[in-house]
């Protein structure tokens, strides 16, 4: 089965379970404030409707970053999954914001709740429900290396502990009567969510200017490093992009000057081959560069009868050299 279209089944299905199940709790946890009237399962019931709107936003940048490469979208539709992360994260501080608000409003007026023990027992059912479904979507998120699903499960994870304090927080209530110790609790888990909200927009603002993805970067490397053949004397100007569940990396290799064009191209092909083994869903262009005489002291190439010195320096294919100059260069530079 083709590897897009399988990861793309997968988180369809992965965000349709993640909203029906938010729909559901939503409704659960309403239903619980009613009864109770009480200020820490209001503050849940609101992040769930933070969730449910969350998730159909995600749904919709899943179907969107599916879609082919079109002329205004040459590289795809895939960075949609950054901004929708982006757009989760405010919403969870937005839901956080509201949960103090509400909270100390209940402290200013005075707290009122009653049926506490259902109330309880509603949003316990509920944290465990969603504690199992944010593993869920983050397990499937890193399967299908979908940020969306897995900022979605994150903030599910949060909705998760959101209910497990309020539960903690209803209980001592139930044996203390300490009724203030509702609004207080939920507070308390407002700050929290704040973090992972703050957390999300961070890493969303990170994938749309394209920050280095550190785990990426290396990925690469030791992936060119361990197919790297004697006649392959430099990389060099290493870049890549990610795109949803793609990776676009380009770079120069320098090759012996007397390469055939075709000798290059079957070089080129090779090197996309291996590395779409190593990363899937990744697209790779190289630009060729010629060797020059002064890159002969760098070069393996043993059988060469072009060479115009022996080799004397060995020449590590460090990350460091990769997204830097051409090795001639910056050797040059390190000894001036």
């Amino acid at each position: 089965m083709d590897t897009s279209k399988s990861n793309f089944s997968e988180k369809r299905k992965a965000a349709w379970i993640s909203l029906l199940i938010g729909i559901c709790m939503f409704v659960a946890k309403i239903t619980a404030y009613f009864m109770t009237g009480s200020s820490a399962i209001f503050s849940d019931a609101a992040e769930s409707v933070v969730h449910v709107a969350a998730t159909s936003m995600a749904l919709y940048s899943i179907y969107l970053s599916a879609k082919p490469a079109d002329e205004n979208h040459l590289y795809g539709h895939g960075k949609v999954e950054f901004f929708s992360a982006g757009v989760e994260g405010f919403l969870i501080l937005v839901a956080a914001v509201t949960i103090i608000y509400s909270s100390v409003h209940d402290l200013i007026i005075g707290v009122h709740t009653q049926k506490l023990d259902i109330g309880t027992s509603i949003i316990a059912a509920a944290g465990i429900v969603n504690l199992i479904l944010g593993m869920y979507l983050i397990k499937k998120g890193k399967q299908t290396n979908s940020l969306t699903l897995i900022a979605d499960g994150k903030h599910v994870l949060t909705d998760s502990y959101t209910s497990i304090g309020v539960v903690v927080g209803l209980v001592l209530v139930m044996f203390t009567n300490f009724l203030i110790l509702d609004p207080l609790i939920a507070i308390a888990v407002a700050l929290n969510i704040l973090f992972t909200g703050f957390k999300l927009i961070r890493e969303s603002i990170g994938g749309l200017m394209n920050e280095t993805d550190k785990a990426t970067l290396l990925l690469v490397a030791d992936t060119l490093r361990k197919i790297k053949k004697n006649y392959w004397i430099d990389v060099h100007h290493l870049r890549f992009w990610k795109s949803g569940d793609s990776i676009f990396a380009d770079f120069h290799l320098i090759l012996p000057f007397f390469f055939t064009v075709k000798e290059s191209h079957l070089e080129e092909q090779y090197i996309e081959k291996e590395m779409h083994e190593a990363i899937s869903n990744s697209a790779v262009r190289i630009h060729m560069d010629y060797c020059k005489e002064e890159t002969c002291k760098f070069c393996d190439y043993d059988n060469c009868k072009e060479r115009k010195e022996k080799k004397s320096i060995n020449h590590s294919w460090s990350i460091e050299s990769m997204v830097g100059d051409p090795i001639y260069v910056a050797f040059g530079k390190r000894n001036v």
